[in-house]
Formats: structure tokens, sequence, C-alpha cells
């Protein structure tokens, strides 16, 4: 197992960005909103805060809309890193923001992008040199920003064909968290099926699978923190007696069994290394 000092953060997509105009609310995502532990597992409002919205079709409104929120959180140092091709992630001035941030954030969008264009350039070399071996740097990403973290990425994949072989595109990721294979907007989307069957294609892997508004802080390479308002489902094919996949033709259901799934919400957590859940006490506060 990889071992690495650096943080973690996948996040499902659509987490709250503190945008509506009601005291309260404000405060809550100020106090517990997913940013708000963003921003404290890279060292507070001071921190350097680099966001990259490259998976976006829109990365100027996304950039815009993660410096406010970001702002609205109290940050000082906040800047948005716009790459749009291989040639960007080589120029110097990208190159010395990531050398400089404490923390970078992946935008939602589609996550092949993020590898086309970053994968295999001295940012990305940068990104996981600094993971590995700096304590308190942190790289989080929203939707396509979290599922490109994995090594063995989904890249596509039919929630109404789920569960079919052939129903799943893969695709090579940043490989920051070899150990996982992440799946976003989880539950909204109906994703159960599609995970699956990218476990049943590498069942010495574990699946997340993220609700919207719900991350997972991963502390050296191994230990899960649930945050967030929703739930995170754990696919664990370690114990398999049956796994169809290898021999079937594409477009055939599938059979699995004895995959082993959790069910985690707010402060449970996960350890990648022992494949066990600790969950916090029925009456334990709301992180």
């Amino acid at each position: 197992m990889q071992l690495v000092k650096g943080t973690l953060i996948p996040i499902g997509g659509n987490e709250d960005k503190g945008n509506e105009e009601n005291e309260q609310y404000t405060q809550e995502f100020i106090s517990e909103g997913i940013l708000f532990h963003v921003v404290k597992e890279a060292g507070g409002i001071d921190a350097n805060i680099v966001i990259i919205p490259t998976a976006s079709s829109i990365p100027v409104e996304v950039g815009e809309n993660y410096l406010d929120a970001f702002t609205t959180l109290g940050c000082k140092n906040i800047a948005v890193l716009d790459i749009r091709s291989k040639d960007d992630s080589e120029k110097p001035e990208a190159i010395e923001l990531i050398k400089n941030a404490n923390c970078i954030m992946f935008s939602g969008g589609n996550q092949s992008k993020i590898t086309d264009k970053i994968g295999g350039t001295t940012i990305h070399t940068i990104l996981a040199d600094r993971y590995k071996n700096e304590e308190g740097f942190v790289i989080a990403g929203t939707s396509a920003g979290a599922m490109a973290m994995a090594n063995e990425m989904i890249a596509g994949g039919s929630a109404s064909e789920a569960f079919i072989k052939g129903a799943v595109t893969m695709y090579n990721g940043l490989n920051l968290i070899p150990e996982l294979i992440i799946d976003t907007h989880f539950i909204r989307r109906g994703r159960f099926g599609r995970q699956s069957e990218a476990v049943a294609k590498h069942p010495n892997l574990i699946g997340l699978g993220l609700a919207e508004d719900t991350g997972m802080i991963i502390k050296n390479g191994n230990e899960c923190t649930v945050i967030g308002s929703g739930m995170v489902i754990v696919f664990d094919g370690s114990k398999l007696t049956h796994n169809n996949e290898k021999i079937l033709e594409e477009g055939t259901p599938m059979t699995m069994a004895n995959l082993t799934v959790h069910v985690l919400s707010n402060s449970d957590m996960y350890s990648i290394k022992d494949r066990k859940v600790s969950v916090l006490a029925i009456d334990a506060p709301f992180i």
C-alpha cells in the first residue's frame, strides 16, 4: 500500500457553496459545510488555495463560483488555474502556483479532460510528489475531480444498463490513490450497478460511491472519514465467491456473490488497509 503524508478529499458533486441568502444557512455553511472542511485541512483561511476547473465546459464561471464560495469562508489567498491543454500544464506560472499551494481544488465536469490535459505533465508530477511527501497538503476534487484521483477511473457508463458487462467505461486516472475506484452523484443518478461492474473488473480494489454534498477526508492514503449531508457506499469485492465478469460477452447480465457493501454517513470511518468500518455512537456530533 502506498505510504503518503498528504490528504485527499473526494466529493460526490453538487456540494454546498454558500450561495443562499439566509443568515442561519450561511452560518451552517461556514461552520459545517464540505468546503469548510477542505479549508480546515489545508491549514485555515490563510492557506493558498488553487482552483482547477479543467474538467468543466464553463471553466470561467465555475472558477468564479469557487472564488465566491471560498471568499465567503474567509479565505484570503485564492487563485484559479485555468488549464485547457497539456501546454498550459507546463507553463512556469502554473507550475509555480502548484508548488506554492496548500490546497488544490479540482472542479466537476468531464474527468477525462483532467487526465488528458494534466496527466503525465510537470504539474501532475508535482501534485503526486507533494501529496506523497508533504503533511498538510490537500488535494480536493468534486464529481469528475474526485473520480480522477484513482488509477482505474470510471470514464462513463449507463445507469439504465447497470450491471450489464460493458456498460462501464474505464480510463487511466491520476493514480493518486490506486486502491480505490471512485464514483460520484451516486444516489441521485443510480450508479450502484456501474460501480458494481467496475469492482467486478477489479475485485482487488475498493469502490467508493459518493452521494452529492458528501465527501471523504482520506489521510495517509488509508484513514477515511465521511463528511457532508449524504451517504458513502463502499464496495469490497475481496471476498467474492462468484464473479463471472471475465467469461461473459459484452451486453450480458453479470453475477457476483458475496460482494460486501457498507453504507456510511457523516463521521463514520473506514480503513482502506484493513477494509474495516468504524461507526460512531448514534448520538455522536455531526461534523
